[in-house]
């Protein structure tokens, strides 16, 4: 046997000629331009995916600020669209910033059995054009009259929004950049086979042969790692990026999933909620927008977590300034003191300060005090102190207890895992998403710190944060 099982005879008959050394790189070339066009191709798509919705949420900006009474002349600009509301007699009724007095953006107008066409703008030349160059596409959604008798204008009404067209590479830079890192990682290769042997060229063909099989099968699997110096630390590299990106996709893929489940059930609810008023000529409406607002509500604090969860998942930069922890947690207690049934008792040390983002330690706490207020019977404990261990940095410890029920010993870890929910947190809030301890933790992951849980059944739970200190 040879190099990684490898019988000595097929060793013994690889090419030994640069040539053909040089060949067996120019196609590991070409299958990392394959593997990058892909990736270009399902980024552009999910961007197009993106843009899309990105439209059809401020279609529904729209739509709501309707219901609740005459839309303003003006329109807030959101992801660099361009919208315009039009009667049926063409009259502009609101519109974005410099579009109110232009012309309208299309006559288009969806068929009698849909409410919504899109359309393909060819390299227009208007001044309301969005930023960037190239196609664009119209949505144009129709609005019925029943649902318009707030508005100016004659019935029935038009939304039409102007958004970027993504090419299948997602956008120029992206595809530079990609290019630039494939000539890099074609480059590499080149100079490894170069000057490769017998004894490096076996092992890199069973590796590039495994590579380009688990990237068309089952990301799960790893690479072998040869003996060879030369080859050992590309293979320990590709593992770890292959760890990182079936870590990714199935992150991605749980996150899609669970989050789907839970924006499809207020979307469903407030669809419902309306066929069901505008079925009924005695709808009590103000009982039906209490309804659908709350509705709404959910689903904005759903986005609002899910945001929070990708710039924490994409590890985009922080924020950090000096902030005295004391004072916020005292000022976020007095205000929950005057508005909640639970009691809160407070014990805080003085001037604990360390640089964080504060919006991110801002959530965290209201995290911690909002699970502890749903679970707690009568009273929560908050905490702060210091902690200075000999030989260690100093660390802020944030303590929130409560009096409530406590988690069971065999689920403590299951609640930081993301969408999960216990039936006790739902009894107490069916409206929650299960997203709160989860953004807690990786908050405090972000900020080089932890958070743990320690609770026995029947006697409350107690969550601890430790952030390290602002260094002398």
């Amino acid at each position: 046997m040879g190099v990684l099982g490898l019988p000595l005879r097929k060793v013994e008959q690889l090419p030994l000629r640069t040539s053909s050394a040089l060949a067996a790189a120019g196609l590991t070339a070409l299958e990392a331009a394959a593997t990058a066009t892909l990736f270009l191709r399902k980024v552009g798509r999910d961007r197009a995916v993106l843009a899309r919705e990105r439209g059809e949420l401020t279609v529904d900006q729209v739509f709501h600020q309707m219901l609740r009474g005459p839309l303003s002349p003006t329109l807030p600009g959101r992801f660099g669209n361009a919208i315009q509301v039009i009667d049926a007699d063409g009259r502009i009724l609101a519109a974005t910033e410099g579009l109110e007095n232009g012309p309208p953006l299309s006559r288009i107008t969806p068929p009698q059995a849909r409410t919504q066409v899109e359309h393909r703008l060819r390299n227009p030349r208007r001044p309301w054009r969005p930023r960037g160059s190239g196609d664009r596409m119209l949505l144009a959604t129709r609005i019925p009259a029943e649902v318009t008798h707030h508005q100016r204008g004659k019935a029935p009404l038009m939304i039409y929004l102007v958004f970027p067209r993504v090419p299948w590479f997602g956008s120029r830079r992206l595809a530079a950049g990609t290019a630039v890192a494939t000539v890099a990682v074609a480059a590499m290769v080149f100079a490894i086979v170069h000057r490769s042997t017998v004894r490096v060229l076996a092992p890199m063909a069973e590796i590039r042969d495994e590579f380009a099989e688990i990237t068309a099968t089952d990301l799960a699997r790893r690479v072998p790692v040869p003996e060879p110096e030369e080859l050992k630390a590309m293979a320990e590299t590709m593992n770890t990026t292959l760890e990182r990106l079936d870590t990714a996709v199935s992150d991605l893929r749980n996150l899609t999933s669970e989050a789907s489940h839970d924006l499809r059930g207020p979307l469903t609810s407030i669809r419902l909620r309306l066929e069901n008023a505008l079925a009924d000529p005695e709808s009590d409406w103000p009982r039906v927008a209490a309804d659908v607002l709350a509705s709404v509500e959910r689903q904005e604090a759903i986005v609002t977590d899910l945001l929070t969860l990708t710039r924490l998942d994409t590890g985009q930069p922080l924020h950090p300034q000096p902030t005295d922890l004391s004072a916020l947690v005292a000022a976020e207690l007095r205000r929950r003191e005057a508005t909640d049934r639970i009691h809160i008792i407070g014990k805080l040390a003085r001037r604990v300060v360390l640089d964080c983002d504060r919006l991110l330690i801002n959530r965290l706490l209201a995290n911690l005090l909002d699970n502890a207020q749903r679970h707690a019977d009568s009273r929560v404990e908050v905490t702060l102190d210091v902690d200075r261990p000999p030989g260690d940095r100093a660390a802020a410890v944030l303590t929130v207890a409560d009096d409530g029920d406590g988690v069971p010993g065999d689920r403590q870890d299951e609640i930081f895992e993301r969408f999960t929910r216990l039936d006790s947190s739902r009894e107490r809030d069916p409206n929650g998403t299960g997203l709160g301890l989860p953004i807690s933790r990786d908050i405090a992951s972000a900020h080089g710190g932890t958070l743990t849980v320690d609770s026995r059944p029947g006697h409350g739970a107690r969550f601890t944060a430790r952030l390290p200190l602002t260094a002398p």
